[in-house]
């Protein structure tokens, strides 16, 4: 297992008192100088953080492996006392958590596709621990090689993330406040919320939209994977126009 411990003298002088341990994931990363980078860190406790990781790049530094996406950490983060008002901390060591396999082809593309929506969707410091665990399973679920399971998964995520971030209606009532029925069939409108289903929608079955309700409500992500499994193409529609809605501009959106 690797881990990196201050890997760089400056951060050593940092008051050890103000650290903070977190699990984290690195959603992206930028060059900060020729040694250092600057990380968006999505984490369990804080949410989205960015940090600093000094010395990162050194090709002696005991963090430039451990700093990878899509891998589980756990992160020692702190600020410096100097600046009680800073937007960036600092990384004073992270430690690989192991498990997860390397995402590649099509799952990778939906790995950064995830990342890209906690980036534009999340405020800094607004943690949110059902969604990284919801985040923290998906991941290696985009690994499979059965479609039908990466597609649930992505589906699952977008729908704990909707919720999460409270931009999705309660899928159990119209937006009239009437009850949402099996056997009949409905569309999802932004800023509007479920309606009965017309020919400019996708529809989704009011059954699908009962079971993942009811899956969301006792936080359940496998229940919630599996109600969305036999009607994923129509959710991906429907849950795609809420997003570009919300995020002002179209994701770069992957294939399932």
């Amino acid at each position: 297992m690797s881990n990196a411990r201050g890997g760089d003298a400056s951060t050593a002088k940092l008051p050890r008192s103000r650290a903070a341990t977190t699990a984290a994931y690195v959603l992206h990363r930028y060059d900060w100088s020729e040694t250092s980078l600057i990380l968006d860190l999505f984490t369990r406790e804080q949410g989205r953080l960015t940090v600093v990781a000094k010395g990162a790049k050194r090709p002696y530094s005991q963090l430039r492996p451990v700093l990878l996406p899509f891998q589980g950490l756990l992160a020692s983060v702190s600020r410096p006392s100097r600046d009680e008002n800073a937007e960036v901390s600092t990384l004073r060591g992270a430690e690989w958590l192991g498990g997860a396999p390397m995402l590649s082809g099509a799952a990778l593309f939906s790995g950064f596709y995830l990342n890209e929506l906690l980036m534009k969707l999340l405020p800094r410091h607004d943690p949110h621990p059902l969604l990284f665990d919801a985040y923290a399973v998906t991941l290696p679920a985009l690994a499979q090689p059965d479609e039908w399971v990466s597609a649930a998964a992505l589906r699952a995520f977008e729908l704990v993330l909707l919720r999460e971030t409270g931009f999705l209606p309660q899928l159990d009532r119209l937006s009239t406040q009437g009850a949402v029925q099996a056997g009949k069939a409905y569309g999802l409108r932004p800023g509007l919320g479920l309606i009965p289903a017309t020919p400019d929608d996708h529809p989704v079955p009011g059954e699908t939209l009962l079971a993942i309700q009811a899956a969301l409500t006792e936080g359940d992500l496998a229940r919630v994977q599996y109600a969305c499994a036999a009607q994923s193409t129509a959710l991906k529609l429907s849950l795609r126009t809420v997003l570009h809605y919300h995020l002002g501009t179209p994701a770069c959106v992957p294939a399932t």
